[in-house]
């Protein structure tokens, strides 16, 4: 267990009794009873930050005058952005990224033998979790057999990773895993991992309590949210330095409340509401914001719908979307079989300490919005993007409008499938997936969906023969209780057979749909569409084939599954015939929530979660069947093509470097807006003509072999290879050409690869222009790292996602936004000029320089870019060539 490391002032640290338990925690009341700053009435998610810094004060990281500065937030209007150390609770992984964490902890290790320390240095100091959920694949699916062939087939692909993951799993301390086909990392963390009061020993071995805090290598790692545990997702490597011992250098952030009134309208689902909610942060503007829910409408609103709103924080933008605990937060924690005595703990640790909402709960904050949830009204999410909301009545006619204005098609041209007795078109659903823990977190919809299958299976009805079905939970307990509930053989009928637990298809591991209706949408350039209960829709992710990707509730994937098509008014148009030729409407197949609310009763128990959960870091047979060794160090396999040592840290040395200008810089892409880390670093499959598949063939890897991006995350030659390749990424630089590409130095067209690979052999610094919401998504670090290995000194943006720009700078490459109201195309940028940006040597944070611009015809501009190295911390974290370069060397030195 990791230590509390905090001071023992008698001002602030207390006793609690509950019960039989006599234990310490860090007052918030007696903070300002000692004249520290009235805390009464800040929101409770700033208030876990605040406990933060009482229990770390040190006078040094954490300073008094940081704990004052929350005092003066409320005076200032709900803002007082002063730069703190934060040091969360624990860290939570998944194999996509956690896999590169490992690889990276591995490579300090020698880092660290090579500048003279011990490789046991290299070791968390905070529990770490990863769960084995991104690796699935749905390669079966519509039959009973489909489950177990996708888990022999995820061991086949994946076993050099499984033998790494349990090496790290041996080799580190407060490391755990769990194994594969257990359920999806944030479900896990939020059924069972996660505590809502965290408790430990401090240095003198007593027992302190204190908020359940963590971040994750995940973007959705905010889902634990809902259950009033304050996380957020950060790329592995800040994750990295989190775990040893590095606090997170933050700003004090602005806090959105967001006011929840009315309840919820028969028929619509907590899907609906999230996807409403989506639409109203994003056009609010909640970037690098902490927003906390509140209102009288939380009284009926179950934990899961809570924890589905906070799990898509990432896609309204902000850091976190929080719930404070409240009755509710305990029923949950009861009814998932946490212990009596921690629920116990949970309710007086939060009345005594300020964290509990009650009728009267109205604290201050910086902005805020309301919505009433009896407006709420059926809807999906697309075509590509979350924020896109759909009202279902209204469907039919934004798909013909997407058709002409996005994607430039017709609607009703039809080509021949192959074999087929039916023709392929537009609008026409071929993937329709039951998937994420976004929603498979939530029994309400997942009982939803299986009472849809019922009634429909009882009118005869089936899905459309090429809509590719699957049912991917996130977690044994929903199988488990749609079993109770007999409603798992009404899905199997419709083809939503459980085909593993994992993130499938929302992470883009969707697996092949059917070749001749691959080559049917190729032949006829249609728009394929998927439906998914997942958080993300972006282009290039779902699948290959597929260019309008929808999110929908778990019952209306269903629903589509058995239309077959967007080109329907899913809500009054008819969706099939029953066995007697009868029309079929949605309302003729829709439950009620009575219905819904009677069956979540009976069969979701807490005796099952108990039961699930007693062995989850046992495995299979599998798992308990992969072998591996004793030793400190990782023995890199020269020949493999998943795990490779990474040249971070290869001939490192204790010196650091001065910040410099950058001169004579080219440009390696020209990017528009919205521009997310799936664009930059892509998870799914690839080809074997991408410059990642000509480096598998080269070694011997036939293409079946070929896995995923997010799989390869261990490699860094693949990543690199794989860097600004997503499939429908458009570099302005070319006309109208999608795919990762660009033009070398030379001028000729290239894979951006190669390019970047001419330049660095030339030694010429290269440089990212992008527009508005530059590494929007997830939180995967690969989209920062393949960015600095590929020679990238500077991204240059009119405005950056949260986690993205941290990722940069953890890599060394440092992020600018334009001023002024400049813009790629108010400057007439070709990608064809050089650039120089000056004052960088002794920047400070936040500091505006100049930026010079030869264009083409030799004539120059001269504009001004804000540096987006925020924190003086971050200064360090350039100079020494990245953050974990930062740790490493610090290290060394306490040795």
């Amino acid at each position: 267990m990791t230590v509390t490391v905090g001071h023992d002032s008698s001002k602030t640290r207390k006793t609690l009794t509950v019960g039989s338990q006599s234990i310490d925690y860090y007052s918030i009341p007696a903070a300002q009873a000692a004249g520290l700053g009235d805390f009464a009435n800040l929101p409770a998610a700033l208030k876990v930050v605040l406990e933060n810094m009482l229990r770390f004060e040190d006078g040094k990281t954490v300073s008094v005058d940081d704990i004052k500065a929350f005092g003066e937030w409320g005076a200032k209007g709900g803002q007082n952005p002063r730069e703190i150390a934060y040091r969360p609770a624990r860290v939570l992984m998944q194999d996509f990224t956690g896999v590169p964490a490992v690889v990276d902890l591995a490579a300090m290790r020698d880092g660290i033998v090579a500048l003279g320390g011990n490789p046991e240095q290299i070791n968390p100091l905070n529990p770490v979790d990863l769960v084995i959920d991104h690796s699935v694949m749905i390669d079966e699916f519509g039959n009973p057999r489909a489950f177990q062939m996708n888990v022999d087939r995820e061991y086949e692909r994946n076993m050099e990773r499984y033998t790494f993951l349990k090496w790290g799993q041996k080799a580190f301390d407060n490391f755990r895993v769990v194994p594969p086909g257990t359920g999806i990392c944030h479900q896990v963390n939020l059924e069972y991992l996660s505590q809502t009061v965290w408790t430990d020993k401090d240095q003198n071995g007593v027992e302190v309590a204190y908020p359940d805090t963590l971040v994750g290598t995940d973007s959705h790692t905010t889902m634990v949210n809902g259950a009033a545990v304050l996380g957020w997702g950060v790329g592995g490597i800040e994750a990295e330095a989190a775990m040893l011992g590095q606090p997170i250098s933050m700003l004090i952030p602005e806090v959105i409340g967001f006011k929840l009134t009315g309840k919820m309208m028969e028929g619509t689902t907590g899907t609906d509401l999230v996807l409403k909610v989506v639409e109203m942060l994003r056009e609010k503007g909640v970037v690098s914001k902490f927003v906390e829910f509140y209102g009288e409408g939380l009284d009926s609103l179950p934990l899961a719908d809570r924890a589905t709103i906070a799990n898509m924080a990432p896609e309204y933008g902000a850091t976190c979307g929080f719930f404070p605990i409240d009755n509710e937060t305990l029923r949950y924690l009861r009814n998932t079989g946490r212990d009596e005595d921690r629920i116990a703990l949970v309710e007086a640790y939060a009345k005594e300490n300020g964290f509990w909402r009650d009728a009267d709960y109205n604290p201050i904050y910086t902005d805020t919005l309301e919505l009433d949830m009896g407006t709420i009204v059926p809807a999906i999410s697309g075509p590509k993007r979350p924020q896109d909301y759909v009202a279902l009545t209204g469907a039919k006619a934004a798909f013909h409008k997407e058709m002409e204005e996005t994607f430039k098609r017709p609607m009703g041209k039809e080509v021949a499938v192959a074999g087929e007795d039916y023709t392929m078109e537009s609008g026409k659903v071929v993937i329709a997936s039951i998937t994420s823990c976004t929603n498979t977190s939530n029994p309400y919809v997942m009982i939803g969906a299986g009472l849809v299958a019922r009634k429909a299976a009882a009118l005869g009805m089936n899905r459309k023969p090429w809509v590719k079905t699957s049912l991917a939970p996130g977690s044994q307990v929903v199988s488990a209780y749609l079993e109770a509930a007999e409603l798992q053989d009404d899905l199997d009928a419709l083809g939503f057979n459980l085909v593993g637990y994992g993130c499938t298809t929302c992470i883009g591991n969707s697996g092949p749909i059917q070749k001749e209706l691959s080559e049917a949408i190729a032949e006829g350039d249609l728009v394929a569409t998927s439906v998914l209960s997942g958080n993300r829709n972006f282009e290039g992710r779902i699948s290959p084939d597929v260019r309008a990707n929808y999110l929908a509730s778990p019952p209306l994937v269903v629903a589509y599954a058995l239309a077959g098509t967007m080109d329907i008014d899913l809500a009054t148009d008819v969706i099939g015939q029953d066995r007697d030729g009868n029309d079929v409407y949605l309302k003729d197949i829709w439950p009620s929530s009575q219905e819904v609310a009677e069956l979540v009763e009976a069969t979701v128990t807490r005796e099952a979660f108990q039961s699930k959960y007693a062995d989850v870091f046992k495995g299979d047979e599998k798992w308990q069947g992969v072998e591996t060794t004793e030793e400190k160090t990782y023995d890199w396999p020269a020949a493999s093509t998943y795990v490779q040592n990474p040249p971070y840290f290869q001939g490192i040395t204790m010196d650091t470097k001065k910040i410099e200008n950058i001169e004579g810089a080219k440009v390696l892409a020209l990017l528009g807006d919205m521009i997310t880390t799936d664009h930059i670093s892509p998870a799914g499959s690839f080809k074997e003509t991408t410059p990642a598949g000509q480096y598998l063939v080269e070694r011997q890897v036939p293409v079946r072999e070929f896995n995923s991006y997010g799989s390869r995350r261990g490699n860094h030659e693949v990543m690199m290879r794989g860097t600004f390749a997503n499939i429908r990424i458009k570099n302005e630089m070319l006309d109208g050409v999608e795919g990762g590409y660009t033009k070398g130095p030379d001028g000729d067209q290239t894979s951006i690869f190669d390019a970047a690979m001419a330049h660095q052999d030339a030694g010429t610094p290269l440089v990212i222009f992008g527009g508005e919401q530059y590494g929007a998504g997830s939180s995967r670090d690969w989209a920062a790292k393949g960015t600095a290995l590929l020679g990238v000194k500077a991204v240059i943006a009119e405005s950056f996602e949260r986690i993205h720009r941290s990722n940069l700078v953890g890599m060394g490459v440092i992020p600018f936004e334009f001023t002024g109201g400049d813009t790629r195309k108010s400057l007439g940028l070709t990608g064809e000029e050089t650039v120089a940006i000056h004052d960088l040597e002794g920047v400070s944070p936040l500091q505006e320089v100049g930026c010079t611009i030869t264009m083409a015809d030799g004539s120059t501009k001269d504009i001004t870019l804000k540096c987006r190295i925020d924190t003086a911390v971050e200064i360090d974290y350039i100079e020494n060539g990245g953050v974990l370069h930062y740790v490493l060397r610090n290290l060394a030195k306490a040795a």
